[in-house]
């Protein structure tokens, strides 16, 4: 299993960024995907996750409504388009898996074979 986190960036606040989480050693349809992200001095959070077992998706509070997660399964990426950037997104943005399929609830200790991550920076 392997993952590979890309897409992060500088952004202004109010811009967008598309993450993408590319996948080996398993495909899409095996486990669920989880999007968590670590801001300096903080714990890593969960942020959103796709379920391999009934596609549904789940999302954060603070990111409801302005982060969707998606999939290509031809492909064997999962990505997060992430709208309306604040400077509290600010963080390294890494995916994981959840050999479950379920995807939640959006708990660390669910996920694991965690990616390098990729920085995102939302200036004010």
């Amino acid at each position: 299993v392997r993952l590979v986190e890309s897409g992060g960036g500088l952004v202004q606040a109010g811009g967008s960024l598309r993450l993408s989480c590319a996948a080996s050693g398993f495909t899409l349809d095996d486990y669920a995907i989880g999007w968590f992200r670590q801001a300096p001095g903080k714990e890593r959070e969960g942020v959103s996750s796709i379920s391999s077992r009934t596609d549904e998706t789940y999302y954060a509070s603070a990111v409801k409504g302005r982060f969707t997660i998606s999939s290509n399964d031809a492909k064997n990426i999962v990505y997060l388009q992430m709208n309306s950037l604040k400077p509290e997104d600010t963080a390294v943005y890494y995916c994981g898996v959840d050999i479950t399929g379920w995807g939640e609830p959006l708990l660390l200790q669910r996920f694991d074979s965690w990616g390098q991550g990729t920085q995102v920076t939302v200036l004010s």
